[in-house]
C-alpha cells in the first residue's frame, strides 16, 4: 500500500537497483533511481557497467525470480531473442575432469545478453507507472538528521529529499564510508581475493555448433586453473569468454584466444573458435576480489538507508550468482516492506544474510581450491571441496546426480540435498564404477562409456 507523498531514492540502475525500485514502487508514491550513466535506448553495454560486455548467467532459481517481479518477462525475453534450455540436458559442463551425463533435468534456463536483460528489465519497471530515472546524476554523500537518512546530494551540490534511499551501486558502493562519515560503525567485511581476468569475443552461431547444445562450461582445473565457457545468445551469435586466476588471460590478437583455448581441460571452445566467425575484438576485464559486507551484524543503523544487491555482496562473476541473488533479496525486501514497522533495515538484512551464505559459500568453496588460496580453506572446506570431487565424477554417469548438483549451484535446493541419502548412495555407487575406469597421466576418472574427453595442458586425449 502506498504512503500518499512518499519518495524512496534507488542510487543506481543496475539489476539490483530495477529490481529494487520495483519491490518499492508497490508502497512509494513516487521512486526516483539516480544514475551516473546515459542508458542506451537500445539493448548494448554501457560505460557504468563493463561487464556487461562479458558473459553472463541467470540461474535458474534467478529467472523464476525475475518472473515473479515482473510477471511474462521470460516470453518476453524469448521473442526477443532469448535461449530457452534445459540447463543439464542442453549444455556440455566439464569439470573436475568429467563431463555431465546429459539428460532432461526440469531446470528452465534462458540465455541472453546483460544488457538485453537489463534493457528488457528497465521497459517492464517503467511501464508500472510512479519510477523515474534520472541520468547523469552521481550521488557525493547522504543527507541526516536524527539519526534517519533524509536524502542524498548530487555531485552538482543539488539536494533531494527522500523518506528512503537504497544503495544499489554495486561493488564499489560509498555506503561503508558514508556510514561512518555520519558517526556510524564501519560493517565487516569479507574478503576473498581471487584476481580474476577474462576476455570475451561474439562469434556468428550455426545450430551445428557444439553439436547443437547451447553452453559449454569447462571448469577452472590443475594445473592451469583456467576456465573458459561459450553461451548462446540473441541474435545466432555466441559470447565467448576465458580466462583465469590472479591476472591469467589470453594474450593480444586472434592467435592468443585461440592458443589460450587450446589451453583448457577440455576442447568444446578451441574446436568452436576454429570454425565459428568472429563478429569482435577482444574485449578484457577483471576483478579483483569477492566482497561480502556484514550490515546484518551492525548493532546500530541509520532509519531511512539501506544497501541492496551487490552493494551488500560482490560475488566472483565466473559463478553467474549476482543477478539471481539479487533478484532473491528484490523478493525478500517486498515481504520486510509488506510487514511494515520501524525496523526495515534490521529485518531486511536479517533476511538477506542467508539468501547470500548459500552462493557465497558456493563461489568461495570452489575459488579455495586454487593452490595460492588454499590456505585460506577450512577442514570443513577441504572435505566439501573433495566431496563436491566425487559428486562430479558420479554425475559423468548418473544424471539424477547431476540434476541434484545443478538444483544446488541454481539455488533451486539447499546445499544439503547433496548430502540426502538418496543422492549421498548413488554418489558412492558412482566413486566405486570410477575407480573401475581408465585414469589420464593427470589423474582424472573418466567417465565410462561416456565419451568422455580427458585434457591436458597443451593436448587432449580422446577416448
Amino acid at each position: 500500500m502506498q504512503v500518499p507523498g512518499s519518495h524512496a531514492i534507488v542510487i543506481g540502475a543496475g539489476m539490483g537497483g530495477l529490481i529494487a525500485a520495483r519491490m518499492l514502487a508497490q508502497h512509494y508514491a513516487r521512486v526516483t533511481i539516480l544514475e551516473r550513466d546515459v542508458l542506451p535506448m537500445r539493448a548494448e553495454p554501457r560505460k557504468g557497467v563493463p561487464h556487461g560486455r562479458h558473459a553472463h548467467g541467470l540461474l535458474a532459481r534467478g529467472r523464476e525470480a525475475l518472473e515473479e517481479l515482473f510477471p511474462g518477462l521470460t516470453e518476453g525475453l524469448i521473442e526477443a531473442g532469448a535461449v530457452s534450455i534445459d540447463t543439464l540436458a542442453d549444455s556440455r559442463w566439464f569439470s573436475h575432469g568429467v563431463y555431465f551425463a546429459n539428460a532432461t533435468s526440469g531446470l528452465r534456463s534462458i540465455l541472453l545478453s546483460r544488457p538485453l536483460l537489463e534493457t528488457h528489465v528497465r521497459r517492464r519497471l517503467l511501464a508500472h507507472g510512479g519510477v523515474s530515472i534520472r541520468e547523469n546524476a552521481a550521488v557525493r554523500r547522504l543527507t541526516a538528521a536524527g539519526g534517519r537518512v533524509t536524502g542524498i546530494e548530487l555531485a552538482t551540490g543539488e539536494a533531494i529529499e527522500a523518506h528512503l534511499v537504497v544503495d544499489t551501486s554495486g561493488r564499489h558502493s560509498h555506503s561503508a564510508d558514508w556510514l561512518v562519515g555520519l558517526g556510524y560503525e564501519k560493517p565487516a567485511e569479507e574478503t576473498v581475493g581471487v584476481r580474476i581476468s577474462y576476455t570475451t569475443r561474439i562469434l556468428r552461431r550455426r545450430p551445428d555448433h557444439l553439436g547443437g547444445k547451447a553452453i559449454a562450461l569447462i571448469g577452472a582445473e590443475a594445473p592451469s586453473w583456467r576456465f573458459g565457457v561459450a553461451v548462446a545468445m540473441e541474435d545466432d551469435r555466441w559470447i565467448v569468454t576465458q580466462g583465469g586466476y590472479f591476472d591469467d588471460r589470453p594474450g593480444e590478437g586472434e592467435n592468443g584466444f585461440l592458443e589460450f583455448a587450446r589451453t583448457l581441460a577440455a576442447p568444446e571452445i578451441a574446436d568452436l573458435l576454429a570454425v565459428a566467425e568472429p563478429l569482435t575484438q577482444a574485449t578484457n576485464f577483471a576483478f579483483p576480489a569477492s566482497r561480502r559486507w556484514r550490515y546484518e551484524r551492525l548493532k546500530h543503523f541509520p532509519a531511512g538507508y539501506l544497501v541492496f544487491g551487490d552493494a551488500l555482496c560482490s560475488f566472483n562473476p565466473i559463478y553467474g550468482q549476482g543477478m539471481t541473488t539479487a533478484a532473491l533479496e528484490g523478493l525478500a525486501l517486498g515481504r520486510c516492506l509488506q510487514a511494515g514497522g520501524q525496523s526495515l533495515a534490521q529485518r531486511f538484512f536479517a533476511k538477506a544474510a542467508p539468501i547470500i551464505d548459500i552462493p557465497w559459500q558456493i563461489a568461495a568453496g570452489s575459488d579455495l581450491r586454487h593452490p595460492q588460496l588454499a590456505h585460506l580453506q577450512t577442514s570443513m572446506g577441504r572435505f566439501m571441496n573433495w566431496y563436491i570431487g566425487r559428486v562430479h565424477r558420479a554425475a559423468a554417469t548418473d544424471p539424477v546426480v547431476g540434476r541434484a548438483f545443478l538444483q544446488v549451484t541454481n539455488l533451486i535446493s539447499p546445499p544439503t540435498k547433496l548430502f540426502a541419502p538418496a543422492t549421498m548412495s548413488r554418489v558412492v555407487m558412482g566413486a566405486l564404477a570410477a575407480k573401475g575406469s581408465r585414469r589420464c597421466a593427470c589423474g582424472h576418472d573418466g567417465a565410462p562409456g561416456g565419451g568422455a574427453t580427458t585434457m591436458h595442458a597443451g593436448g587432449q586425449t580422446r577416448r
